[in-house]
């Protein structure tokens, strides 16, 4: 009976994160108006300033390893490339005292389109270094050509 009621007061009473609100896993700042929220995509607004969200976000996130925050120029970027259920956050700089947030659910579409861009980049480095080798190899044989002709003639 006691131990019940020693958990009962310590989630009453200690402050935690699971208090905090999310979506697909992302910290949803409580300061935000959602606009617009699919099962993919939510979108809110803020009256904080972008300073403020992004301090939230990086605190929120400092425990995972596979987030990278990219400096836009009309936004910041929070990008996981580790196993999360979400892709990305998005805080846009600037505005009329509004801040808009989206995060975005992760997709096939991004996966199998980073994967062909890269199979295709592959291919492109390749041809060039093939290109390359190609153009040497004539310059080459040509120039020996040209040697051994002078030796003979």
């Amino acid at each position: 009976m006691k131990q019940w009621m020693l958990l009962f007061w310590i989630v009453i009473f200690l402050p935690g994160s699971s208090y905090g609100e999310d979506f697909l896993g992302a910290p949803v700042i409580p300061q935000g108006t959602p606009t617009q929220k699919t099962d993919d995509r939510l979108e809110m607004k803020t009256s904080l300033s972008h300073d403020e969200v992004i301090s939230f976000y990086r605190e929120a996130l400092k425990d995972f390893h596979d987030i990278k925050f990219r400096e836009w120029k009309d936004a910041t970027y929070i990008e996981d490339d580790g196993k999360m259920p979400w892709h990305s956050i998005t805080v846009s700089k600037g505005g009329e005292n509004v801040t808009e947030i989206t995060i975005v659910k992760d997709n096939w579409s991004w996966i199998i389109g980073t994967l062909v861009l890269r199979y295709i980049g592959v291919f492109a480095v390749l041809m060039v270094l093939l290109i390359g080798m190609s153009v040497s190899g004539k310059i080459i044989s040509s120039s020996v050509a040209r040697m051994e002709a002078k030796k003979t003639g």
